[in-house]
């Protein structure tokens, strides 16, 4: 069953009445543009027809009730005169808890709700399915009351919900995208200002992701490493910065050799004066690459130390790509197997 008429069917077996509103936020991929949004820099995202739904309703009293099909329709309950604090045991209500937290800092004007939430962004491969729960809370709210918030503050109040009240300290791309995607392009973020600009994807260009299945490492864990290595560090941020806003020159111009060429060349940054690519994700790259020689590009993308690979490449290489990488994948690495998902630039939060 797909997302809506599965969280509509939830809502009114667990509810008894039926949704008033379905909200829907995306996941996302970033295409060039590591670790520069908390250090203000750009990043060139597009979100994906992966997302997080919401079938929500008012409710006339204070309280807010979820349901979440993901996690064994567990339930959560709290009211928004009391003080919103962690669920003891449930990590998921947290990042609902959060968001409504901190949407009443922003703007206390809204009362109780009941909210059924499924998704398919797939968890812990770095695709934004927290960012994606997060701005689709806050998306509901907005609409079930008509607040007057827009989606930048939509996608600030989820990143200070992660930050603050779950304890991630993520910066504020995922959230933006997932809030102001559109549809067949991706987002030039400027990280500083918050100012976007819409970078059309060529039409025969597909967007294809591919876990490694390497369960990704905290880089926290090597921060005491950090200091005689600043200024490789700082020369893959001011690297990485020039390349995206060049690779969003190139993307629009549909010139995937150049863009090949400069997400090639963020792999290395990121492999080299980073320092954070393992050698799985390496292999994965570079049995992408071969495959594809000058017709489109590749590079790992998200945090680190396992995760996903991106790339972009014409749409009649896909099945080819698909089968070179489920033969030498496993022969390369001892055995670890792929998760390939083929997707589309997609449109931002909104109903459904």
């Amino acid at each position: 069953m797909s997302l809506k008429p599965l969280t509509h069917s939830l809502f009114t077996e667990h509810f008894g009445y039926a949704p008033a509103l379905t909200i829907q936020a995306p996941g996302r991929v970033n295409l060039i543009g590591e670790h520069t949004d908390y250090n203000d820099g750009f990043v060139l995202p597009c979100a994906i027809d992966y997302q997080t739904v919401i079938a929500c309703a008012k409710r006339d009293d204070r309280q807010i009730r979820v349901l979440a099909a993901d996690y064994q329709n567990q339930q959560d309950q709290f009211s928004l005169d009391d003080p919103i604090v962690s669920h003891p045991d449930q990590r998921w209500s947290d990042y609902v808890r959060g968001v409504v937290k901190h949407l009443q800092r922003r703007n206390a004007d809204f009362g109780g709700a009941d909210l059924v939430i499924a998704g398919n962004v797939p968890q812990g491969a770095g695709l934004s399915s927290s960012a994606a729960l997060e701005v689709a809370v806050g998306q509901a709210l907005q609409a079930l009351y008509q607040l007057p918030l827009d989606g930048v503050a939509l996608a600030l109040n989820g990143q200070e919900a992660e930050n603050q009240f779950v304890g991630c300290n993520c910066g504020i791309m995922d959230q933006l995208i997932s809030a102001l995607g559109r549809r067949d392009s991706a987002l030039l973020i400027d990280c500083r200002s918050l100012e976007t600009r819409a970078v059309p994807m060529p039409d025969s260009v597909a967007v294809v992701i591919i876990n490694s299945n390497v369960q990704r490492g905290l880089f926290a864990a090597r921060q005491h490493e950090l200091d005689p290595l600043v200024a490789k560090r700082a020369r893959h941020v001011i690297s990485e910065n020039a390349r995206t806003l060049a690779a969003a020159d190139a993307l629009a111009a549909g010139d995937l050799q150049r863009m090949g060429r400069l997400m090639a060349e963020s792999h290395a940054s990121m492999r080299d004066d980073f320092e954070i690519t393992v050698p799985p994700i390496d292999r994965l790259v570079e049995i992408v690459k071969a495959t594809l020689g000058p017709r489109g590009g590749v590079r790992m993308t998200g945090g680190g130390f396992g995760g996903c690979i991106v790339a972009l490449m014409p749409q009649d290489l896909v099945e080819t790509v698909r089968a070179a990488v489920a033969h030498e994948y496993p022969l390369q690495t001892g055995g670890l197997r792929e998760t390939f998902y083929v997707c589309q630039a997609s449109q931002g939060a909104g109903t459904c």
